[in-house]
């Protein structure tokens, strides 16, 4: 499994895909490694860092019930993340992340680096929750990683 962006664009390419991305921990950092990459525009649409639940229920129509019921960190945000990204953008791809990178914001029943990546089409998502270790910038690496690897095993 990969999670070289160049790699996983060029299979994007081949599928005819596009992609869009959501981001709470990573900040931009998916996008930022997404757009590092020449060319990328042939696959990548583009996407939201929406930080803040308000952001979350108004640009990817998450229902402010779930992040009531389940808190923006849950993998039922996460997918609902994934499902508004494809609904407001028409793409055939969209990858999330939802987590807390630290190195405050844990609890005892989420700790701090816990992260959930969902990652699907308008027909499923699949989502994984991930607890990861280290300093703020380690987590957020760490789950950028996870996340272009469950999209290389998505459409791959």
């Amino acid at each position: 499994m990969t999670t070289d962006a160049k790699v996983i664009g060029e299979l994007l390419c081949a599928l005819g895909g596009r992609l869009v991305t959501v981001e709470s921990c990573t900040g931009g950092g998916l996008a930022a490694k997404i757009t590092a990459i020449s060319g990328a525009s042939a696959w990548y649409a583009g996407g939201w860092v929406t930080y803040s639940n308000a952001m979350k229920t108004s640009q990817l129509l998450v229902p402010e019930k779930c992040i009531k019921a389940h808190g923006a960190v849950s993998s039922q945000v996460a997918k609902s993340m994934c499902v508004g990204a494809i609904k407001q953008s028409g793409a055939s791809y969209a990858l999330s992340t939802t987590g807390i990178a630290g190195p405050s914001g844990g609890t005892e029943e989420k700790p701090t680096g816990t992260v959930y990546i969902a990652c699907g089409t308008a027909d499923g998502i699949d989502v994984r929750h991930c607890l990861f270790s280290g300093t703020r910038e380690q987590v957020q690496k760490q789950s950028i990683d996870a996340a272009l690897r469950l999209l290389f095993e998505t459409i791959s």
